[in-house]
């Protein structure tokens, strides 16, 4: 398995900078630099490297290197978390689907297409008219969109195991649709599932900045990337750190967790690793 990653640049690459992300989320749970929500006018609008901080001040003074920390933690685990739950009930529905078939796998899929016709931020604000707006209303938005996409992914994939000889077998004698599903469909497709969750984690980061960038996200003071993006606007002429911070801090995860499940993909990929 070790063996295999360093064998894989996009792989090593990718899992290097999601651990990093991670780390420096997990650490913001019990160090930063400075308070992210301790103001000081004094400071206010310090370039980085300077009085204001290692990566500067915001327009309150606030230490931004601190604000990063947290609010990797605040993106991080909101979109990990969203996609878990979009993941399970997913993956869940989309093995459900593939033992019953027939009426049910009808409704299921155009149920998806409906999901999928409404993109999550719009889910976001017509959840938020309803919950108001918040950390819990940008996780359910974003894990009901990530529903479908699992569930799609599980029943392709959940079809063409039925199909095969040892399955038929097992239902010949006599082995229940639950069962034959736990002990040969999920583990058959459980390595397109992790590679799914890795990649779904990506695009849940840019959801969760863009739902924090109209106002949907985290309440106010708690930091998140795509509040800070928003927040720099006004200041991107004279403090453009402000602005180009956040944006690298998405940028290189994204980059990293579409690296880590691209090598996740060559490596688990039985026609890949049988070259």
């Amino acid at each position: 398995m070790m063996g295999g990653i360093f064998r894989r640049p996009v792989l090593l690459i990718g899992l290097v900078v999601t651990l990093a992300l991670v780390g420096v989320a997990l650490l913001s749970l019990v160090w930063t630099p400075s308070l992210p929500s301790k103001m000081n006018i004094v400071q206010r609008l310090k370039p980085p490297l300077g009085p204001g901080g290692l990566l500067g001040s915001d327009q309150f003074g606030r230490d931004v290197a601190s604000m990063l920390m947290v609010g990797a933690w605040n993106s991080l685990s909101t979109s990990f978390l969203a996609v878990a739950i979009g993941a399970t009930v997913g993956s869940a529905v989309g093995v459900i689907v593939a033992m019953q078939r027939g009426w049910l796998e009808l409704i299921v899929m155009r149920g998806c297409d409906i999901i999928f016709a409404v993109p999550p931020i719009l889910s976001a604000m017509m959840l938020g008219a309803f919950l108001g707006s918040g950390r819990f209303t940008a996780i359910i938005a974003i894990a009901v969109f990530m529903v479908p996409v699992f569930a799609r992914l599980t029943l392709a994939g959940a079809k063409q195991i039925w199909a095969r000889d040892y399955v038929t077998a097992a239902v010949g004698i006599g082995r229940s649709k639950a069962k034959i599903t736990l002990v040969h469909i999920l583990p058959n497709i459980s390595n397109q599932i992790i590679v799914q969750v890795t990649i779904q984690l990506g695009l849940a980061i840019l959801t969760e900045a863009g739902l924090s960038f109209l106002g949907l996200g985290m309440p106010p003071p708690a930091p998140t990337w795509g509040r800070m993006l928003a927040d720099s606007q006004t200041f991107f002429g004279q403090a453009p750190w402000l602005a180009i911070l956040p944006g690298m801090a998405i940028a290189i995860a994204v980059l990293g967790l579409n690296m880590l499940g691209d090598g996740l993909r060559d490596m688990l990929d039985p026609k890949t690793k049988a070259c």
